[in-house]
């Protein structure tokens, strides 16, 4: 399989495992890095009958060991730009890194933006799962947000059009977000800049930031939920993972982390399936004592071995 015809850059079997946040698993039969969107969008154009996976830039995600077959189109550096528009908005692309996008809109005087220095990876994933830190999501500043479709045409949706809740946007079926725009408010850089280096400084004490590990492993249970479980109203899927024994639990490589229980760590040698045993067990736990069912909130691509 080859798609040299295109501008971007390609390799074959190549090693996504070790590119992702968590250092492990398998490979894709073929990675293509298109250039810019016309690259993509001509891409999809002539192949419309392959098998397609799309990434960004794998922190949140588990690599299967048995790797992706077909091609795999990640989304990095050349969708990365980030631009401010005026006083209060800022816009991005898809494969921008949550922090950049921060800290450019620290620099151009716009507040309300920096909860994205809390959260692993790339702006298109974040919109995807409608990612949030410290008391704020995507969906609170997200204006709109552009998306190529699968007749190559670019759609752009406001943040009502996708229907965000926690943890959730309904991206249209085989759309890729692309790009999008973001709005906070104009402010100081000195009170920005406390607030950033504030949620930093509490990265650094609440989170395992300096293993291999990705975001949070599974999504707060809902209200209805906790009910049904007979769990105390705001019960965050840490505490059911601690209540369950899941804080140090190892499984072969992988740890639940000691600082915080709703991130996975590989210790050095783990497997993917080892990240992915482990978030199962702690899943059986969890419905065994309490009837509950923890949501995986980390991406799994890819075929086991």
């Amino acid at each position: 399989m080859k798609i040299k015809q295109f501008r971007g850059h390609e390799i074959h079997n190549a090693d996504l495992g070790s590119q992702s946040w968590f250092g492990c698993g398998g490979k894709a039969d073929l990675l293509f890095h298109p250039a810019d969107i016309q690259d993509l969008q001509e891409f999809f154009d002539r192949n419309t009958n392959e098998r397609i996976t799309i990434i960004g830039g794998l922190a949140n995600t588990i690599i299967r060991d048995g790797g992706i077959r077909g091609i795999t189109v990640q989304l990095g550096k050349s969708f990365s730009e980030i631009k401010p528009l005026q006083q209060d908005m800022i816009s991005a692309q898809c494969g921008a890194l949550n922090g950049s996008v921060a800290a450019a809109a620290i620099k151009s005087g716009i507040g309300e933006l920096e909860f994205l220095s809390g959260i692993p990876g790339s702006l298109g994933g974040a919109i995807a799962m409608n990612a949030g830190a410290y008391g704020t999501e995507i969906k609170d500043v997200l204006v709109q947000a552009d998306i190529l479709m699968p007749d190559g045409s670019i759609k752009t949706m406001a943040a009502d059009d996708l229907k965000m809740s926690y943890r959730h946007s309904e991206i249209p079926d085989g759309g890729i977000i692309i790009s999008a725009v973001l709005k906070g408010g104009p402010e100081e850089y000195d009170a920005i800049k406390t607030r950033m280096n504030d949620i930093k400084a509490r990265r650094n004490e609440t989170q395992p930031i300096r293993e291999k590990t990705g975001g949070s492993t599974f999504a707060n249970p809902s209200p209805e939920e906790l009910i049904a479980a007979g769990l105390p109203e705001g019960t965050k899927a840490w505490k059911i993972v601690e209540m369950v024994g899941g804080r140090g639990l190892k499984m072969g490589g992988a740890m639940i982390s000691e600082q915080h229980c709703n991130f996975m760590i590989n210790t050095g040698d783990a497997t993917a399936a080892d990240l992915e045993n482990l978030g199962e067990e702690l899943i059986r736990r969890a419905d065994e004592k309490f009837g509950l069912r923890l949501r995986w909130e980390i991406k799994r691509i890819g075929e086991a071995r």
